[in-house]
Order: C-alpha cells, then sequence, then structure tokens
C-alpha cells in the first residue's frame, strides 16, 4: 500500500505544488461541530442529499426554500407524522421536486432521527460522538435504520453536515486502488473494510483529517 506521503505528493503535481494543493484544500472549512446542530437540520441536510441523488444539483439548491416551507423548517415531529393529507399536499406542490418516494423519505428519516434522539439525548450527539475510524459502521446504521442513506448519498449528508469523514468518490475509489488498497468496486462490506482500515493507518501516519485524506487522495488522480 502507498504511504500518504507519497499520494500527497502525486497530488501536489497535479494541482502546481504543495502550496497550490493547500490553497485549494483551504482549512477543513467544511468540518464543524455537528453537537451544536438541531435535529431538524440534520433532517434538512440528509433531505437535500437525498432529493440531489441522481438529479443536478443547482436546481435542488434554487428550491430548497421551497423545500423548508413546505416541510414546517424540517421539523421531526411535524415530518414525522406525515399524513396522507400532507403527502398529497406535497405531490401538488410545484415549489418542491414532486418525486414520492423522495418525499415520503423526509418522514422516515424524520421517525429514525426521532429514534436517535430517544436513544441518545439528539441525533446531533449520536453522529457526533460516533468515531471517524469507523465510517464504514456509521454508513451502515444509516442505510439500515434511514432511508435512502446509502452510497454516496449519505456520505455526502455527512461530509456536509460536519462530520470529518472520507467519501467514495469515483475519483477516491481510482486512488484507492492505484494505492493497493482494493482491486475492484468500493461497495463490498470487505472492500470498506480495507478503505477505513487503510484511511486509519494513514491516519496514524500524518495525524490528517479523513476529510482532508480524502479530498488529497481525490486531487491525486485525473478527474
Amino acid at each position: 500500500m502507498q504511504s500518504f506521503a507519497e499520494i500527497k505528493r502525486i497530488a501536489e503535481e497535479r494541482k502546481g505544488g504543495a502550496k497550490a494543493l493547500e490553497s485549494i484544500l483551504g482549512d477543513d472549512n467544511l468540518q464543524a461541530d455537528i453537537s451544536q446542530l438541531t435535529d431538524d437540520r440534520i433532517l434538512s441536510e440528509f433531505s437535500k442529499r437525498v432529493f440531489q441523488a441522481g438529479f443536478n444539483w443547482s436546481v435542488v439548491e434554487k428550491k430548497w426554500d421551497g423545500f423548508e416551507t413546505a416541510f414546517h423548517r424540517f421539523d421531526i415531529g411535524r415530518n414525522a407524522m406525515m399524513f396522507d393529507d400532507d403527502f398529497d399536499a406535497h405531490l401538488k406542490n410545484t415549489a418542491i421536486i414532486r418525486h414520492a418516494k423522495k418525499i415520503l423519505s423526509v418522514r422516515d428519516n424524520a421517525i429514525f432521527l426521532s429514534d436517535l434522539a430517544k436513544e441518545h439525548g439528539s441525533a446531533a450527539k449520536f453522529f457526533h460522538e460516533w468515531p471517524s475510524s469507523d465510517l464504514i459502521g456509521l454508513w451502515d446504521v444509516m442505510k439500515k435504520r434511514g432511508s435512502r442513506l446509502g452510497g454516496v448519498t449519505g456520505q455526502y449528508a455527512l461530509r456536509f453536515l460536519g462530520k470529518d469523514s472520507f467519501i467514495l468518490s469515483r475519483g477516491v475509489g481510482a486512488a484507492l486502488a492505484r494505492a493497493g488498497v482494493v482491486d475492484g468496486p468500493t461497495t463490498s462490506k470487505i472492500a470498506q473494510r480495507k478503505i477505513q482500515d487503510a484511511f486509519n493507518a494513514w491516519q496514524d501516519e500524518t495525524g490528517e483529517s479523513y476529510t482532508r485524506m480524502s479530498r488529497i487522495l481525490a486531487m491525486s488522480v485525473d478527474s
């Protein structure tokens, strides 16, 4: 397996040097203290990434104020109690994207987050305290207990919430294959365990955040 120092050197060469790479990376401004979020903001972020999956992200962004209004600012209790009349109103609302299964995912993820709040004090506390050294375990919880949060949808949601995390994008997958971590798809549990182990080893090697390492990996390959 390649050292992370070698991976970073390749990224630096591709981006015009060490200073240029650092300028692109910035100060990890995507990381934040999730524990300070209210659970409605987590539901909002989950919902945004679900609606963006397989769709033009910018269209969803432009409509997001309409989503916030339609779903009552993503109030957990209100959306967990989505009744048939509410669902029908959403399907007629041109201010949002009228995708029935994704609309229902708002209700199901509200229930998921409500359950986490009962179990841990708040959903925000649960996500904040889960260690980044076991991100694949967190992905598994989200896939099994949440709605439409499997694959990169849940991974992007965590990243944009501010969780220190890696994303198995196409570029990161290619870099992991070149580094000798995997020799095929990154979707199997065996492959993802190898990937988590590699990130943990690189974190021990460098002290870098999982977010920065993920971004550096992506920048070390052609995109």
